[in-house]
């Protein structure tokens, strides 16, 4: 597919469309801290080789994720974290000579509007989709992308269709939902003992997605869920999930939600007197998370599917922390951003090793089919039958000042309520 000439019909439609998304995202944003304004593409021709999106001097990505509404920290933050690699790469001459753009545009975390989102991104001639937001928009995007040919990047969600190996276009960063789920599961049982496990969920393909893993992983240790509460996504109307899972008396709660319900569910159960560990599952957005809950947030749970922000330790999270520096010096570390940059990353690695000669097909290959290879110590590893990349499972939790310490086992949990650290 070519993209259309300057002065015609098509091409003027594509430019004043990608202008209009432009001016929503920036216009509808979530709050936190906005990364420089990603700008319209320019036209020009396409290389020889007709690969839509790459040009003599640039590689042109898009992304069709949360801007605005109740997940909308989770796309900007996404947003933030790859344009922070991009940013990294462009400032370094960029990649074969070509620097990396991104044109991102705002679905609010609904399905219509990521399928509308993704045929214009389509129309508009990028290389690749990276870094949507969410099961049920990836769920009605993904169809559309393979349907044209055009690579479908690092997600953040954990959803199981997704790594179904049928798709040969999708490239999958994170561990999934069924692994974070059978890592709380586990721990929670094995750790503590807990028996009484109740599940929140957001009744779509996402809540049911996550749903399904921890009533997989409670069946394999003939459990199951002492009761269960749901809500409608974009919404905050938990108060009928807080009473159906009181009904339960649970030890603990499974979460599979977005920050800002989860947040209300849990300052709710609290008030009400509910005595339970609250897990998370990492897409709940942690930073937001941390800072609606405030206070409240003290000895909550979440899994986590990148590592810390803050270890510098580690040679990936310092690259991390100075490419974030350099491209937003005002923002504040967090899982999400982190996330958004190791994608932004693996497409950097997977332009490289195509050089000059760039397309879709060797770009894709490049990454299925190389061995094992890491992203200065983050390892990654594709097979023929697995478009997964990470395996990892963290467990954090919240701490005073909504500020994340890492644990190995909810063992700690009991020592920091002994040492009154978690007694709010």
């Amino acid at each position: 597919m070519r993209r259309g000439r300057p002065g015609s019909v098509a091409w003027l439609a594509g430019i004043s469309l990608a202008l209009i998304a432009w001016l929503v995202v920036v216009g509808c944003g979530g709050g936190g801290v906005e990364p420089p304004p990603t700008e319209a593409p320019q036209a020009t021709e396409t290389v020889e080789t007709g690969t839509p999106g790459v040009f003599e001097d640039r590689v042109l990505f898009g992304q069709s994720a949360a801007f605005s509404g109740p997940a909308s920290e989770l796309g900007t933050n996404m947003r933030l974290g790859i344009e922070a690699a991009f940013h990294e790469a462009n400032e370094a001459g960029g990649v074969h000579g070509r620097r990396l753009e991104l044109t991102s545009l705002d679905d609010a975390y609904e399905p219509e509007a990521a399928i509308t989102n993704t045929q214009a991104l389509i129309a508009e001639g990028v290389f690749a989709l990276i870094g949507a937001v969410g099961t049920p928009t990836s769920r009605s995007a993904t169809p559309v992308a393979a349907e044209s040919g055009v690579p479908y990047l690092t997600p953040f969600t954990g959803a199981g269709f997704l790594r179904d190996p049928e798709w040969t276009n999708i490239i999958n960063l994170r561990a999934s939902y069924a692994q974070e789920t059978e890592e709380m599961v586990e721990r929670l049982t094995t750790d503590l003992g807990i028996e009484r496990i109740a599940i929140l969920y957001q009744d779509d393909s996402y809540g049911r997605s996550g749903f399904n893993g921890v009533q997989a992983a409670l069946a394999r240790r003939d459990s199951k869920a002492v009761s269960v509460g749901r809500y409608t996504r974009n919404t905050s109307a938990v108060k009928a999930a807080v009473l159906d899972i009181e009904e339960g008396n649970p030890q603990a709660v499974i979460m599979i939600g977005a920050y800002q319900p989860m947040a209300e569910f849990i300052k709710l159960a609290r008030f009400r007197g509910m005595d339970a560990l609250f897990l998370n599952v990492s897409f709940v957005g942690s930073n937001a998370l941390a800072q609606e809950l405030g206070a409240k947030g003290v000895g909550v749970l979440v899994t986590q599917v990148v590592p810390f922000p803050e270890d510098d330790s580690l040679p990936v999270v310092a690259a991390y922390q100075r490419a974030l520096a350099a491209y937003a010096p005002d923002a504040t570390p967090g899982f999400v951003s982190l996330e958004g940059y190791l994608a932004g990353r693996l497409a950097i690695a997977g332009l490289e090793r195509c050089g000059r000669d760039l397309d879709r097909a060797c770009f894709l290959a490049s990454l299925r089919e190389a061995e094992a290879f890491d992203i200065e110590g983050f390892a990654i590893q594709f097979g023929q039958d697995d478009n997964q990349g990470s395996d990892k499972v963290f467990l954090t939790v919240i701490g005073p000042g909504e500020q994340y310490y890492a644990i190995e086992s909810l063992d700690e949990i009991e020592n920091l309520r002994e040492t009154a650290w978690l007694n709010d």
